[in-house]
């Protein structure tokens, strides 16, 4: 069973909002519909199981039959014509229920490969922007981090560590957009 997020998860992931800790955000942006349970085990020095069945028993995280997730996206509208309004029909508004709309995701979408050292480059990047200048000693210690990281988990706790101070220093929406960008570039469990 893959877990997919929840209405009450996808709540929590807007701006502004925020009732769960760094970890448990994190492990609700991995959850893209392509994972398991047991597929988080590894993740936080071992937590990650119990945080996904904490997720799961709070009602933010719900499992599924296993789908690709190619076959959740939303498919793509074409418009071949444009057609003339008619008075005698309701307007599109009324045809397609809110439920029906595509969520809106504050991080743009990412087709590119997802490796560990795109992640890299994008950690080293965020480090040079957020804190070369402002705090050069943490962004040494981040640098240094980043050299050493050589695994998937170790990547993942050294941005975690980051998105900590960018939270500090930003707030909580662009920590939550630069969590959202690391989870599109690190690799599957698998493929790391």
């Amino acid at each position: 069973m893959q877990l997919h997020k929840t209405d009450r998860a996808r709540a929590e992931l807007k701006s502004g909002t925020r009732t769960l800790g760094q970890r448990e955000r994190t492990l609700l942006l991995l959850a893209d519909g392509s994972k398991s349970v047991q597929d988080f085990r590894p993740l936080f020095n071992g937590d990650g199981e119990e945080i996904a069945l904490r997720l799961m028993r709070d009602g933010f995280l719900q499992a599924q039959p296993g789908k690709a997730a190619q076959a959740i996206r939303p498919p793509a509208v074409t418009a071949d014509k444009a057609q003339p309004a008619r008075p005698d029909r309701p307007s599109l508004a009324q045809d397609n229920p809110p439920s029906q709309a595509p969520a809106r995701v504050s991080a743009d979408q990412f087709e590119g490969k997802r490796s560990l050292a795109t992640t890299r480059m994008f950690l080293f990047d965020i480090c040079e922007r957020m804190f070369s200048r402002k705090n050069p000693e943490l962004a040494a210690i981040f640098r240094d981090a980043l050299r050493d990281a050589r695994d998937r988990d170790t990547m993942l706790a050294t941005s975690r560590r980051m998105i900590e101070e960018i939270e500090k220093v930003t707030g909580s929406e662009r920590a939550d957009s630069i969590s959202e960008r690391i989870a599109m570039l690190l690799p599957a469990e698998q493929e790391a």
